[in-house]
Parts: C-alpha cells; sequence; structure tokens
C-alpha cells in the first residue's frame, strides 16, 4: 500500500518505493516517462520482492460439487452410491479422478487432491460458504473476513492502485438463508471490502464471454478509476502526487480488463463460459498485481444448472446428466486452462489456486437420482505457490461419507491459504472493540507443501 509515514520511503510488495516512482513520474496526469536503465532497476527490484510475494486465485464451486462424482469416485460402491460415472486414471499412477475431467487428469502432477474436508456445522450453503472462505462460522453479530479482505489489511495495494481483492464475476447472492457468505471484510471495515461489491463495478452487466463491448469495458474502469480517486490513501496525496498514482491506475486497470486482446486461441482454451472467461481474467487480473481473485462459478443455486445436484425439478431441478453434460466440461476445461496459462507465464509458482466447493453431496443417491447437501466428507483442489502436486492427501471411507484418515477442517484449509499466501499464522487481526482476533484456529495441511 502506498502511504506517507514521515520522510521515510515506503516500499511497496512491488519492492518499488513510492519516492522512485514519482521520481520517474511525469509531473501531471500524462505519460509516466521511464528510461531503460530506469526500467531495468525497477524490473529487477520487483521481481525480486514478488518472488516471496504469493497472490492467490480462489475459484469457488457454489452449490457444493459431489465428491463420489468429481474427484472421490468409488466404483466398487453399491449401485445407488457409486453414481453413473466411471474413474480414469490420470497421468500420476495410484491417482483416478471422474472420467468427464479428461483434461485435468493429464495434469495432475500439477494440483493436489484433499479428500477428507468436513465439517459438523449446519448442512447449508451459507455455513460452508464462511467456513471455507473464512476458517470461522460468524457468530454473536462478529462476521469474519475472506481471505482477500484479510490480504488487503495485511498487505494493501500494489503500486499502480488496482485494489487487493475483487470477485468475479459478482458475489455470491440469495442461496436460501439470508446471512452472509464469507465474501466480505467482516470486521476489517470497509475499506478492505472487494473491490466489485465495495465499488460495483469490474464485470457488473459485463457479459464476460463476450467481452468485445470495449465502450462498456472502458466505461467500468473510468468508474473504477473515479472510486480509486477518492479513496483515503489518495486524498491524502498531493494534487500532482494524486494525478500520477491516478493515471497509472487508468493504465493497470485498462490493461487487466482487456480480455478481448488475447488470443482467439486462449480465450478458446478457456472455453466460452462466463467462468471460464471470468478464470482468464483472474490470471490477468492477478498478472497486473492484484492480490487474490475469488471466482464464484455461479451466483445463486436457484433456477439454473448449478452444482447442487438435489435433481427436485423446478428451482433445483440440476442432475447427474448436468455434471456429465455441462459443469464437469466447463470446470475442466477453464482449470486446466487457468493451470497451464500461468505455468506458461511462469506466474504458477508465485500464484496459489484453491478450487473448492462449500460441502458435499450425500453418498447415497436420493429417491430421483440425485445428491443431496453432505459436509461429512468432500474433496478441494489445491495448486502452485510451492503446492506439491501429483498427491491425494486424506481418504474417505468405502461410500464417501466421511473420512478414513488424515481429517481436514475448514479451520486447517484456512490456515493451508494462508500458509500458501506466506503469512505468518501467529498474526492477530483488528476486531471491533479493540479486539485482537486470532488469524486462524487450525494448523495448515503440511503434506500440501513442499518439495
Amino acid at each position: 500500500m502506498l502511504r506517507l509515514e514521515g520522510t521515510r520511503p515506503i516500499i511497496s510488495c512491488d519492492g518499488i518505493t513510492r519516492r522512485d516512482f514519482l521520481k520517474v513520474g511525469s509531473a501531471a496526469a500524462g505519460a509516466v516517462g521511464l528510461s531503460l536503465t530506469d526500467l531495468a532497476r525497477l524490473g529487477r527490484a520487483g521481481a525480486a520482492a514478488k518472488a516471496n510475494d504469493i497472490n492467490c486465485i480462489l475459484l469457488f464451486l457454489v452449490g457444493g460439487p459431489s465428491q463420489l462424482d468429481t474427484w472421490d469416485l468409488k466404483p466398487n460402491a453399491p449401485d445407488n452410491v457409486r453414481g453413473p460415472f466411471r474413474p480414469i486414471k490420470t497421468n500420476v499412477p495410484g491417482v483416478e479422478i471422474c472420467e468427464h475431467f479428461p483434461l485435468m487428469a493429464q495434469q495432475a502432477h500439477q494440483f493436489a487432491i484433499v479428500r477428507s474436508v468436513h465439517h459438523q456445522e449446519a448442512p447449508i450453503h451459507e455455513t460452508g460458504h464462511q467456513l471455507m472462505q473464512t476458517g470461522r462460522l460468524s457468530r454473536g453479530g462478529l462476521e469474519h473476513p475472506h481471505y482477500g479482505a484479510v490480504l488487503s489489511y495485511l498487505r494493501g495495494r500494489r503500486t499502480g492502485g488496482l485494489p487487493p481483492f475483487v470477485v468475479l464475476p459478482s458475489p455470491v447472492g440469495n442461496t436460501g438463508v439470508s446471512v452472509s457468505h464469507g465474501q466480505t471484510a467482516g470486521y476489517l471495515g470497509a475499506e478492505h471490502e472487494p473491490f466489485c461489491a465495495m465499488q460495483e463495478m469490474v464485470v457488473s452487466g459485463i457479459d464476460l464471454a463476450r467481452l468485445d463491448s470495449s465502450a462498456a469495458l472502458v466505461e467500468a474502469v473510468d468508474d473504477a478509476q473515479r472510486s480509486f480517486e477518492e479513496t483515503a490513501d489518495v486524498r491524502k496525496l498531493d494534487q500532482t502526487e494524486a494525478a500520477v498514482l491516478s493515471t497509472v491506475f487508468n493504465q493497470h486497470a485498462k490493461k487487466a480488463f482487456a480480455v478481448d486482446k488475447e488470443s482467439p486461441g486462449l480465450r478458446s482454451r478457456y472455453g466460452s463460459s462466463t467462468f471460464g472467461q471470468s478464470c482468464l481474467l483472474a490470471r490477468r487480473l492477478v498478472e497486473q498485481g492484484l492480490r487474490l481473485v475469488t471466482v464464484n462459478m455461479f451466483k445463486t443455486v436457484f433456477n439454473q444448472v448449478t452444482w447442487d445436484c438435489h435433481a427436485d425439478g423446478g428451482a433445483l431441478a440440476t442432475t447427474l446428466d448436468d455434471y456429465r453434460e455441462l459443469l464437469c466440461p466447463i470446470f475442466d476445461r477453464a482449470y486446466s486452462a487457468l493451470l497451464d496459462d500461468l505455468s506458461q507465464r511462469g506466474m504458477l509458482s508465485t500464484t496459489l489456486v484453491v478450487a473448492m466447493g462449500e460441502f458435499g453431496r450425500t453418498p447415497h443417491l436420493n429417491p430421483r437420482g440425485g445428491r443431496d447437501h453432505w459436509p461429512g466428507c468432500w474433496s478441494i483442489l489445491f495448486a502452485g505457490a510451492g503446492v506439491r502436486g501429483g498427491q491425494v492427501i486424506g481418504e474417505s471411507d468405502r461410500i464417501g461419507a466421511e473420512p478414513k484418515n488424515r481429517p481436514v477442517t475448514p479451520a486447517q484449509v484456512a490456515a493451508s491459504v494462508y500458509h500458501g499466501l506466506g503469512i505468518d499464522l501467529n498474526r492477530r487481526l483488528a476486531g471491533p472493540q479493540g479486539q485482537q482476533i486470532p488469524l486462524v484456529d487450525g494448523a495448515p495441511i503440511h503434506e500440501l507443501f513442499g518439495a
């Protein structure tokens, strides 16, 4: 975060001091002039700092994917348990996943599967949303902050003024109960809210699958710039400094959101779905300096195809046929493209990629051939940023109902996210009335990390 503290130069998380930046900038809101020497020096400083500055892309699979029909199949279980799908081999010996993830199967060396996540709280979407994105339940009016809000609080903005925390393509909406979904700043305050919720921009009203409307995109970025210029950080600066920072923000933002500038081949690789194009945009945002991007695969579980496969008809009509025909192929394509893209750009080593839903599904099929809510056991994925891919952590029992070994709680998932981001787990956060709230309530999944 750029800030003033006496006359001492404050180093941004890119390794560039505010004084360095202003020294090479124009005195007005025009072009920022940099010599080749300046660029080389600042580039080296930024690269050195970024080596230990991890970003995160969190793919939140709203609805709760079935563990038995995605990444923890039970081919030897009874018919009413195992479901209609077959396992396929991956490129890691002994690791199998659902047949409808063929692209992921060829990348199993890059990600780890945790098959023993569980909790004992109410089996509703909102409980899982909170637990999996904050590590805790909101109780007694105390709403805990999302990982991105904590990153914003602890590390602030990078050079260029882009927000630390963004949610794409929109925050989670109605999923049945009117409580927090765990995607806010909670007690950390409005300053650390996710950008799309606080500024009502990013891709609001823009179809990510068809980002050819440059006028709509430019308007959204211009709105963001105006909001940026009103932030407390910018208001502290004098007119010249603020003008330079505003210009750089504009340049960074427009470059980040210009998904239509990517090659048709790469955009096609991610898929034409809103989720696929959101994953591509997430990569671009991280590349331009955002710290954490959450991509919600769905906004609600009602009246659309989601992972919430009750097969009830009406507003909850999703079936396992929808898994086969739509959901698994969309995720397979987008996730594999994201890992490949990050890897080819040299970004996977500094970007933690987490894919998870809020719970699993009942081990026994319901009378309609669907599965209902089940927080007793499910699977999530980790990749990048020091995660040792090609492994499975934890094991569920013979019907995927509960952990057989190495049970993992949401608190441990949260600790693993923070550990992967390089944050000291002994940190405390400033809560209401001067409270000092521990960052985490559990230990990280140490097996995830290492050579």
